[in-house]
Formats: structure tokens, C-alpha cells, sequence
């Protein structure tokens, strides 16, 4: 009996414990918390990001629209977006599901995004 509990247990944690798809990012996220040394910043209700299918990204904020490239990469644990060719930002992926993503990235601090789809 304790094998089959340890079993289960097992598969429940590994499997939420996967790393989660490029196609799971695609779509339209809404931010709705930003942390900066420590520090929680104002966040404008209408900042967005939007990812598509082809790597194409679109980032929305304060009624100003950005076009990147976006690639998830070392088992989805780093969000790499370039925007305007030029720069590039990496971001550390702290929590990511299907609806909730947490990033960090050094000089920006912690982002937190919520699927708006």
C-alpha cells in the first residue's frame, strides 16, 4: 500500500512539476504585478503581451505597441524577447502555467502575467 501512495504522490508532483510548451505562451497576457527592488510599481490596466505561433511579439503598454521576437528556451525556464531587432532582453522564468506567469529579468525586476485570452 505504501508503494501505490508513494507512486502516486510521485506522478502527481512530477506532473505538475513539467516544464511548460511554447505553445502554452501563445496568446495574450495582461500584467497585473510588478516587484522592483523590493518595491511594487504602478502597473498601467492596460499593458499586455502578446505572443504568436511564428515567434512574433507584441508588447502593449500605455497605449504604445512594440513588435519583437520571442523564444522559450532551456526547458522553458528562460523567455528570450528582442524587440525593434535590437534589444534583447532574458528572462528567468520563476513560475508558468497555463493562465499565471511569473519572470524576472536583472535592471526590470519581477513581472507577474495572467492570460487575458
Amino acid at each position: 500500500m505504501k508503494k501505490i501512495a508513494l507512486l502516486l504522490f510521485s506522478i502527481i508532483v512530477f506532473s505538475h512539476a513539467r516544464a511548460q510548451t511554447p505553445q502554452e505562451l501563445i496568446g495574450r497576457w495582461k500584467l497585473v504585478r510588478w516587484t522592483k527592488h523590493k518595491k511594487e510599481k504602478t502597473v498601467d490596466d492596460s499593458t499586455f503581451q502578446v505572443f504568436s505561433p511564428n515567434g512574433q511579439f507584441l508588447s502593449i503598454a500605455q497605449g504604445k505597441t512594440h513588435k519583437g521576437k520571442w523564444k522559450l528556451w532551456k526547458n522553458s525556464s528562460i523567455l528570450t524577447i528582442t524587440s525593434a531587432g535590437v534589444l534583447v532582453l532574458d528572462f528567468k522564468i520563476d513560475y508558468f502555467d497555463s493562465r499565471k506567469r511569473i519572470m524576472t529579468a536583472d535592471g526590470i525586476g519581477t513581472l507577474e502575467y495572467v492570460k487575458a485570452d
